[in-house]
């Protein structure tokens, strides 16, 4: 038997053959002998106490017993047969009933021998029964280490062939004394030592079949190390392979216009944050390597700001710059937001969305090629063939989870060299996931609010209240403010929901009707051209009212609205609740935050809304988000495959990730190739691993 033991499929494996194999493979994705090691328990039952059946009591949860079986019988028709089995000990009888998986277990249970039985027992005709239980030859149970027994997930169709759990871990204990030499070491000896964990051999004796408890969760904590640690490995390489074989343009100077900027034009003092972030981007600028820099903060933080400094630093070393945002509402909203910064320095900016006429086309097409235009503001539109800058040093993007990679990819063409890029989002990223799903990137974060912001009033309301809702409206409305309202949009049910819209609008311009009142309403179903108008008439103040599915966009800047009223809100997400709510608060108004709920609740639903009522910290909402929803649901779809962990939770081993992050810092600081000898068996894992999983080299 060699190293590749573990490699061999699982229908070699004794206990299995060809049926049970097919159905490992299909129910549970285990096709070698290294995927049923790796197919973890989830729990553990203790079973050091055995209990006499007098003892039995009722209710009560799972029990021990040890008895002796005294008949065995199967009756009923073919489909709806059960396995009957009589069993005693000094104090008392019990009844074992199968009703599954009967071919299999039955011959297993022999007459007059002894046997130790665990399950839960119910009373049925005076006597104690016991449904399903796990049973085994007493003389074979006395023989196992621990009392701890591993609880392992099946599937209906696997417990029909006698794979539930107890099956599963008898085909562990043919596996594991089988492949224990060949598990191959993973982790440097000094790692294990420097954070005393048990070596890899231990590690999976002690997970499968726990000799105590200190053991299992020092082999637990080894084994979720590893997968965080060759994740990071795996991020961190490829972005420093990445850098390597990137280089990036050298800005050099902190020129007038940056300066004159910074002196004379800009509009408050930088937070402390901002400042730090532009430090960071200043380095990496200076540094003669690509940029890669994702920059997060929340709604309102002046991450336009810190954008434009970055692209004064580019056109002071005469370079171009551009910005891509994914709707032409947010395109036109940076547009205006840089033209007023840039104006002042006879700085030319000029915006490119699908609506801009032909002829200005040609105009903006000329001045790039020429480099007359220093700065492109736009949608997609950027990404076109026939759009060629002169010299293109900078590309920042908004809200990059809105571009496919291939899209992104297109702008790094759009040079001979590829130009710096920063990434923006308002999507508050927990820490643990920005540093696992953004390990190609460099993350900056803007934590602080400018001086002057005012905190967003959040208030939970029943539906019962809505009068009182309504007038709120009004008051609003009569200071001179605008108001969204916002409903649900389900995919399942868009009938339902563009009903409950259509409704909620009716009754909306009933209570505030025309003229003195005037209502937008924005939904899916409309044409783009008309959601456009809608959405224009509200950023112009000529509409006091937008009601809106959530299609209304990230980022959409109205300083005049005050009030946002969310429909429905335990529907909602935390991170769509928090991005909704940060669509008020822009101006220097007092503002609120309404979520109108029913009064049946889930559990999740109302952390959801209590969360929202106690904070407006996006890192903490998103904190929260990731411990209710997970990491795949936070991230979107696109991620799914990426973190397929057995053991690892990302919501809940923020410290594991931490650690493993230091480790791998340290080990590609002194030894970036991973060529020193201690490190052959990470390098050697690493490439069996970065085989498997070729989609993390594009995450960002």
């Amino acid at each position: 038997m060699n190293i590749d033991v573990l490699n061999t499929p699982i229908e070699f494996l004794k206990g299995v053959g060809p049926k049970r194999a097919e159905l490992l493979k299909s129910e549970m994705s285990i096709y070698s002998f290294r995927d049923l090691l790796n197919h973890f328990p989830f729990r553990y039952v203790d079973r050091s106490k055995t209990i006499l059946i007098k003892d039995i009591l009722e209710p009560h949860g799972s029990v021990q017993i040890s008895v002796q079986i005294s008949n065995v019988q199967e009756l009923g028709q073919p489909r709806k047969k059960r396995l009957l089995v009589s069993a005693f000990d000094a104090t008392g009888s019990v009844q074992l009933v199968w009703f599954k998986g009967i071919k299999w277990i039955k011959p297993t249970i022999k007459l007059g021998q002894q046997y130790v039985v665990y399950g839960k027992p119910a009373s049925y005709a005076g006597s104690w029964n016991f449904n399903h239980p796990e049973i085994e030859l007493e003389e074979k149970s006395k023989n196992k280490l621990g009392s701890l027994q591993p609880v392992y997930h099946s599937t209906e169709k696997l417990s029909a062939f006698g794979l539930q759990s107890r099956g599963i871990e008898n085909l562990m204990r043919n596996l594991l004394p089988q492949v224990i030499k060949f598990i191959p070491k993973t982790l440097p000896s000094n790692i294990e030592k420097k954070n005393n964990f048990p070596n890899v051999f231990q590690a999976y004796e002690n997970i499968h079949f726990p000799i105590d408890r200190h053991l299992l969760q020092k082999s637990i904590l080894r084994l979720k190390y590893e997968e965080l640690f060759f994740l990071q490995l795996s991020m961190t390489s490829q972005k420093l392979s990445t850098r390597n074989k990137l280089k990036g343009y050298v800005f050099k100077y902190v020129g007038n216009n940056f300066n004159d900027f910074f002196k004379k034009h800009l509009p408050f003092e930088l937070t402390n944050a901002q400042k730090k972030v532009v430090k960071e981007i200043r380095k990496d600028l200076g540094s003669g390597v690509h940029m890669n820099r994702l920059l997060q903060g929340d709604v309102g933080s002046g991450k336009t700001l810190v954008a434009v400094l970055t692209i004064l630093l580019s056109i002071d070393n005469g370079f171009q710059s551009c910005l891509m945002a994914p709707t032409e509402i947010l395109a036109t909203q940076h547009y205006k937001s840089i033209v007023n910064f840039l104006d002042p320095l006879g700085i030319k900016v000029s915006l490119l969305t699908g609506s801009v006429k032909k002829s200005d086309r040609k105009i903006i097409h000329q001045s790039l090629e020429d480099g007359t235009l220093n700065v492109l503001v736009g949608t997609h539109a950027l990404l076109e063939d026939k759009v060629k800058f002169k010299n293109l040093g900078l590309s920042v993007i908004d809200e990059q989870h809105r571009f496919g990679v291939a899209q992104r990819a297109k702008l790094w063409k759009k040079n001979v060299q590829p130009p710096h890029v920063l990434v923006m989002t308002a999507t508050p990223i927990p820490r643990t996931l920005a540093m696992t799903f953004y390990g190609d990137l460099d993350v900056s974060v803007i934590d602080e609010l400018p001086p002057g912001r005012k905190p967003i009033n959040t208030i939970h309301r029943f539906d019962s209240s809505r009068l009182k809702v309504f007038q709120f409206i009004e008051d609003e409305i009569k200071k001179g403010h605008q108001v969204y309202i916002v409903f649900p949009l389900i995919e399942e049910s868009e009938k339902l929901d563009y009903k409950d819209l259509m409704d909620g609008y009716e009754s909306i311009v009933r209570r505030f009707p025309l003229p003195d009142y005037q209502v937008s309403i924005v939904h899916g179903k409309m044409k783009p051209e008309a959601k456009e108008y809608e959405m224009s008439q509200f950023v112009n103040g000529k509409t006091q009212i937008m009601v809106a599915t959530t299609v209304i966009e990230v980022g959409v800047d109205v300083p005049n609205a005050s009030l946002m009223i969310i429909e429905s809100a335990e529907k909602f997400g935390l991170s769509q609740l928090h991005q909704l709510r940060g669509r008020v608060g822009r101006g220097a108004e007092k503002s609120y935050c309404i979520l109108m709920s029913g009064y049946k609740l889930s559990k999740e639903a109302k952390i959801r809304l209590e969360t929202m009522v106690r904070t407006s910290d996006g890192f903490e909402i998103s904190e929260q988000d990731l411990k209710i929803r997970g990491p795949g649901d936070v991230m979107g779809t696109q991620q799914s495959g990426v973190l397929d962990f057995k053991l690892a939770d990302l919501a809940r081993d923020g410290q594991i990730v931490q650690l493993s992050k230091n480790d791998v810092d340290q080990i590609l600081k002194e030894d970036v190739n991973l060529s020193a000898p201690e490190n052959q068996i990470v390098k050697k894992e690493l490439i069996r691993i970065m085989k498997l999983k070729p989609n993390w080299s594009n995450i960002s």
